[in-house]
């Protein structure tokens, strides 16, 4: 037996669902969500070391690097789900944030099994990356034992990556490889080993932390309005109006007006209409503050 993954937190047998079998479906319900509720304040106790990540990824990102998100089976889908929401929600290119797999994309929906413990892949990964010392590489996984991440985070850290760890156990193989650990521990699993509970939840409610705060820093937006998202459906695009409604007052017929003029930027559209200035005016007052609506917003209004 290994003794590594038999004195880990999330492989212990959950005392308080061990019965959980002989339950009604009311019992076992409540059972899982009284677990859950564990998540948050986990979560919470790991805000220090969240914040030292946040500070980290806006600084990396604010001078052109990028996140790569890498882990295995749960940990690894969490990732890429994170990673492929940042185009839609904040208009960044998909090359800037980044979710990769063990197994590839093919173990998005099914098991691939072996390539957790394939060292050299994780190495592979991150030179087919081109992983730099202007990036920052989150490796996610709930044991902190998994070879394809720990040995990424390794060669990350050889490059002079930035190297940011998620897991759910203390004094993991992984925290020792990483320049910040992030380790919210939920606890056994309901079903004993089954990390794609607590754990998951826990990771997700992370990822959203290091993403969200990092591109609220990066000016993605304005109070709390996506400006920057791209306005790619029926629904995006309703979204777009309300945003410019919200920000500006202005009708639904003038939001449609200038959003067209702005190419459907909400952030640009702002601009235009609050300052009075054109979209070639606005777009310049905005690079010169790093795209960070309220700042040049002040500046040309002088409102403080």
């Amino acid at each position: 037996m290994n003794e590594y993954l038999a004195g880990l937190t999330t492989e212990e047998i959950n005392q308080d669902t061990q019965m959980i079998d002989e339950c009604t479906t009311e019992e076992m319900l409540r059972l899982l969500n009284r677990e859950d509720a564990k998540v948050p304040a986990a979560v919470a106790a790991e805000i220090p070391q969240i914040v030292k990540a946040v500070d980290i990824l806006h600084r990396l990102l604010k001078n052109g690097g990028r996140m790569f998100y890498i882990g295995a089976g749960t940990s690894g889908r969490l990732g890429v789900l994170d990673a492929s929401e940042c185009p839609p929600t904040f208009g960044t290119d998909p090359s800037q944030v980044q979710g990769h797999i063990a197994g590839g994309d093919i173990a998005l929906r099914v098991a691939v099994e072996g390539f957790e413990d394939n060292e050299e892949e994780g190495v592979a990964l991150i030179d087919r990356c081109g992983v730099t010392a202007k990036d920052a590489v989150i490796g996610i996984s709930a044991s902190g034992s998994a070879s394809f991440v720990i040995a990424g985070l390794k060669r990350a850290a050889e490059l002079g990556a930035a190297t940011i760890s998620v897991v759910n156990n203390k004094n993991s193989k992984l925290e020792s490889v990483s320049q910040v650990c992030i380790a919210p521990v939920v606890g056994p699993e309901v079903i004993m080993g089954s990390t794609r509970m607590k754990a998951g939840t826990a990771q997700k409610l992370v990822l959203n932390m290091l993403t969200t705060g990092t591109m609220v820093k990066l000016g993605k937006t304005y109070n709390n309005l996506m400006v920057d998202l791209k306005a790619s459906n029926n629904k995006l695009n309703d979204r777009a109006i309300r945003i410019v409604r919200t920000a500006t007052g202005v009708d639904s017929d003038t939001a449609v007006r200038y959003l067209e003029k702005a190419s459907m930027n909400c952030k640009l559209a702002i601009m235009m209409i609050v300052t009075g200035l054109d979209a070639k005016e606005a777009e310049e007052e905005l690079e010169r503050h790093d795209g960070k609506l309220k700042a040049a917003i002040r500046n040309v209004t002088k409102v403080d």
